[in-house]
């Protein structure tokens, strides 16, 4: 498959230059400012991008501060176009995560040979990258299965939740709700990370966890417990696996979903937007899933009220700009069998 390259480049004879060097081999699009080219990546993901780095507006070190801070777009590699090599440059540069310079104007042989060495680097690492994390998304399946063949009340509690979560992340960001906060994620990894968000009722005895009826005020206590068992659970990992960022989403997921937008929930009593954004998602998702969801000591809701009880509790238990995007969704959906594929 042919590889697509950016060429950003505020000078029209530089991106026609690059453009007549590279099209007989890749599929070159020629940007003319840093804006654009952050624009068409919501559209085009390229596999190497050749960036200026003196442009107005936005210079090449501010696109890759941007690139660099996006989950989405960090790996694809950079390699920055400059008319002198400075050693100061070069230096703030390569700790950024620039594989590579070419001072302009550039040889079409020099050009084309970089192209090629460092997008077969790329696909190297993209591929161990691809086998690591999948390794590591395996072991959130496990654990979640877990905890699923434990609490057997629950059903596919945790495939609908990670589900809706993913759902939910993806129109948030295209509402732009929270953008600064959620731009960077990838709403179906999100939604895997999601599937962890009971894994402290492994810690929960079976007496209390499979008890058909309501729990004793000690026992609610206990139950409670779960969450910071959660985070326990998943911050142990985290340590094993010197792993910092993968499992980041897991642990707020796991921390933070029965606190509420009014400072009633718990374990820390949080309010408002102290809480973090996964908090509030699975807040909702968790409990509009339980209201749906039959119990041996309650019938399942109908679609419709479970949606009226989240709307009721919008701006008490939960966020309500958040609560108003779930009913666009769920609104979609409600008729479907798409929860359960």
């Amino acid at each position: 498959m042919e590889k697509t390259i950016f060429v950003v480049d505020d000078s029209v004879t530089n991106l026609a230059a690059a453009a007549e060097a590279l099209e007989d081999y890749y599929t070159v699009i020629t940007i003319p400012s840093g804006k654009k080219a952050l624009h068409l990546l919501e559209k085009v993901r390229p596999d190497l991008i050749l960036l200026d780095i003196e442009m107005p507006e936005m210079d090449g070190f501010d696109i890759l501060n941007h690139l660099k801070a996006s989950e989405k777009y960090k790996d694809i590699p950079i390699i920055f176009l400059t008319a002198v090599l400075d050693s100061d440059i070069e230096s703030k540069a390569l700790e950024m995560g620039v594989m590579d310079f070419i001072v302009k104007p550039f040889s079409t042989p020099v050009l084309l040979n970089r192209i090629r060495i460092h997008l077969d680097i790329s696909e190297v690492i993209r591929e161990r990258t691809f086998q690591l994390n999948r390794a590591k998304q395996d072991i959130i399946f496990v654990l979640a299965d877990v905890v699923e063949n434990r609490d057997e009340s629950t059903g596919d509690h945790l495939g609908r939740t990670s589900r809706l979560v993913s759902k939910l992340i993806y129109k948030m960001q295209e509402k732009r709700l929270y953008y600064d906060k959620i731009k960077g994620w990838d709403p179906v990894l999100v939604g895997e990370y999601s599937l962890l968000h009971d894994v402290g009722k492994i810690n929960i005895p079976d007496a209390i966890l499979r008890k058909p009826g309501k729990l004793t005020a000690e026992e609610y206590e206990t139950m409670k417990s779960h969450v910071l068992a959660g985070r326990n659970i998943i911050n142990k990992i985290i340590v094993r696996s010197g792993e910092n960022v993968f499992l980041h989403n897991a642990v707020m997921f796991a921390t933070y979903h029965h606190e509420r937008w009014n400072g009633t929930g718990y374990p820390f009593g949080l309010k408002g937007e102290e809480i973090p954004v996964q908090g509030r998602v699975m807040a909702i998702v968790d409990v509009y899933d339980a209201l749906i969801s039959a119990r041996s000591y309650k019938e399942a809701y109908s679609d419709e009220r479970a949606i009226e009880i989240v709307k009721a509790e919008a701006g008490k238990h939960f966020d309500p700009k958040i609560v108003e995007i779930f009913c666009e969704i769920t609104n979609r959906i409600k008729n479907s069998k798409e929860l359960h594929k």
